[in-house]
């Protein structure tokens, strides 16, 4: 039996995003993608997530570098966090390098990182591996699958991915070379699994470009704002294709969008007719029926620019009674919350909020993963890029286009799967999970720190302190409560001054029992936690402070 190859997800496995994986062989080591994740509800305090990679810097003189697959932040997004530590070259393609090429600045990576676009149909040498990019489609331009070949046999990632054939840029899906592989042979397709609960076909993105005709046609005499993905280039070009048919002048709102529609057009991949774009300052000269705002904040986001508009507090923009707002998106599990809260807040102000038949998605559903499995025919299959009911729907699709079932195989992020013709087995675990980024902190704040946030955020904070004589241990001053989100002190007086008594009494018997002050401050803290508890049926996280003088 020859070497076999390893795939190593160390992300993307649990939840959508924090796309990154590991294919080795022999000294040789690329990597897929290097995604990040947004915090869930319960990670107060926490601005992005990203993965854990400590295996690639155990291993660093083997690692060749990144290859991307396409311009999403849960597939670059951690990319100048990671580079700061691992300095290996990116591949990517044109727009995906330029959207890249935009953070490497604002992370002062520009000038160190060795960034090289390539086209599709190019082939990588990366040691003992050989990557190649294929054209496919997404809801950004210039996404790519990636075949790896290996001694041990050809991996396909496809990365995110539909089957597009009117696509509104560039060519459809590479299905061709899709064929060509398949026949040759493919050892394992790590395949998107994001709409394998759906049957059928994802519709065509120029779909959407019909709809925004219609509401165009209907909003005549309103100003139309649209919230949508800044990432998403093609939707961005129907908005624009549409407001130049019915002669208004575009704005552009939210730092993100102006970064990716700045970099799009630069590029080629935006065609702007001269004159459309306007700045925020110079909607004035125009009336309403010929404006149309293009903006972040489609999911919700508290910062975003759509939810300061709907929250009344952008400096530039404000609701006008009348305006037509559309939702040209879906929202991501989790955010329905914010998103409904956010829809309410404009309908408050007298908007009319459109948010259904304005979006489709950029993932393959079930008839175009059949697709791909018909045309690849590989012998083992790995589902990725999805939650656990989306990769279980992946690995059934498969079983049933006549697949063994342990040949189709759902992986955890950090399992090292040695795969070859004769077997694919989970043989160790490496180091993978979450890194937290807080503020400049990048992995200084754990489950501890997590845990400890909650608890507070629970329960609330009591701070008991007193000040005692270094000679002789008596009381100077205190013993003071001071609390923050446990009891409003001025209606809880009666139940603070027994506190008070509480610990005064603890710290005498600790006192005749010749107890030291670390175990002093134990003492306090389990009687006055114990206080609290039969009193009000809270459990504050208490901390004693003991000060000499």
């Amino acid at each position: 039996m020859g070497q076999s190859l390893k795939i190593i997800p160390l992300g993307g496995l649990e939840q959508i995003g924090m796309n990154i994986t590991a294919f080795e062989y022999g000294d040789s080591i690329v990597v897929v993608d290097c995604g990040l994740a947004f915090p869930d509800d319960d990670m107060l305090g926490i601005d992005l997530v990203i993965p854990n990679i400590t295996y690639l810097k155990d291993n660093i003189n083997k690692v060749k570098g990144f290859f991307i697959t396409h311009g999403h932040e849960d597939h670059i997004g951690a990319l100048p966090y990671i580079l700061r530590e691992i300095d290996v070259p990116v591949y990517g393609t044109k727009l995906t390098n330029g959207i890249i090429r935009n953070k490497l600045v604002e992370f002062q990576l520009s000038e160190t990182t060795r960034l090289f676009d390539v086209s599709f149909g190019d082939v990588i040498d990366a040691g003992e591996l050989k990557v190649e990019f294929i054209k496919t489609n997404h809801s950004i331009s210039d996404a790519a699958a990636l075949a790896i070949t290996s001694p041990a046999g050809v991996v396909i990632h496809t990365g995110d991915f539909k089957v597009d054939f009117t696509p509104v840029y560039g060519d459809a899906i590479d299905l061709q070379r899709f064929g060509e592989l398949g026949r040759k042979g493919v050892l394992a397709l790590l395949s998107d699994s994001t709409n394998a609960l759906k049957p059928g076909m994802t519709m065509s993105e120029k779909t959407v470009g019909h709809t925004f005709d219609t509401i165009f046609h209907e909003a005549a005499d309103s100003r139309i704002i649209i919230a949508t993905f800044a990432s998403n280039v093609d939707r961005v070009q129907q908005i624009i294709n549409s407001a130049a048919k019915f002669d208004r002048k575009v704005a552009i709102e939210g730092r993100s969008m102006v970064s990716y529609i700045s970099t799009a057009a630069s590029l080629g991949y935006l065609s702007l007719p001269d004159n459309i774009l306007i700045t925020a300052e110079e909607m004035h000269l125009y009336p309403n029926s010929r404006l149309v705002i293009i903006t972040t904040g489609s999911q919700g986001e508290s910062m975003a620019a759509l939810s300061r508009i709907a929250a009344n507090l952008h400096k530039k923009v404000s609701i006008v009674p009348g305006d037509t707002v559309i939702f040209s998106s879906t929202p991501i599990p989790g955010n329905e919350k914010n998103v409904s809260r956010v829809i309410n807040e404009l309908s408050m102000q007298g908007a009319k909020v459109i948010f259904q038949d304005t979006h489709v998605s950029g993932h393959a559903c079930q008839d175009e993963l059949k697709i791909i499995y018909s045309l690849l025919k590989p012998k083992y299959a790995i589902p990725v890029h999805g939650e656990f009911r989306q990769r279980s729907a992946n690995r059934e699709l498969a079983i049933s286009l006549g697949m063994k079932k342990e040949n189709v195989l759902l992986l955890k992020s950090g399992d090292v799967l040695s795969i070859s013709e004769d077997e694919a087995v989970v043989t160790e675990r490496v180091p993978a999970g979450p890194v937290f980024v807080d503020g400049l902190g990048v992995g200084d704040v754990g489950n501890v720190v997590i845990r400890d946030r909650q608890y507070l955020s629970e329960n609330g904070l009591v701070i008991v302190s007193l000040a005692v004589y270094y000679d002789d241990g008596e009381i100077v001053a205190g013993p003071d409560i001071i609390t923050k989100g446990f009891v409003y002190q001025k209606e809880a007086e009666q139940i603070l001054l027994e506190a008070k008594n509480v610990a005064y009494d603890s710290y005498y018997l600790c006192c005749e029992r010749g107890y030291d002050f670390n175990k002093t401050k134990n003492v306090i803290k389990d009687n006055l936690a114990d206080f609290f508890r039969k009193q009000i049926g809270r459990k504050p996280m208490i901390i004693p402070i003991i000060q000499k003088v």
